[in-house]
């Protein structure tokens, strides 16, 4: 499966925006869709995924109530809607796949399909 990130750009602290990772090669129905981000000089962080199986969701608490992860099917695209930026999300953001069949996906870099990353920038 090949993966399309598009979404990000500039925003002030307090705005929003909304990723998109477009899938081709394959449905991504059946893989589990995680986003995550990497500032410089920082580990890579998850920020959000989706289950492959009944959609359920994951958001670390640095996210959660501000964040939204979700799939069209039809389009074949998950998406991450980011409310009440701030400067501390300030990251280049992965998109990434993967069938998750030992149910690693907790982890950032456990995942067999990327994305090319989409800055995303919060001014103060």
């Amino acid at each position: 499966v090949q993966l399309q990130a598009s979404g990000g750009g500039l925003v002030q602290a307090g705005g929003s925006l909304r990723l998109s990772c477009a899938a081709s090669g394959r449905t991504l129905r059946g893989y589990t869709v995680g986003w995550s981000r990497q500032a410089p000089g920082k580990e890579r962080e998850l920020v959000a995924r989706i289950k492959r199986n009944g959609g359920s969701t994951y958001y670390p608490d640095s996210v959660k109530g501000r964040f939204t992860i979700s799939r069209d099917n039809a389009e074949n695209t998950v998406y991450l809607q980011m409310n009440s930026l701030k400067p501390d999300d300030t990251a280049v953001y992965y998109c990434a796949a993967d069938r998750d069949v030992i149910d690693s996906t907790l982890d950032p870099l456990a995942y067999d399909f990327w994305g090319q990353g989409t800055q995303v920038t919060v001014s103060s």
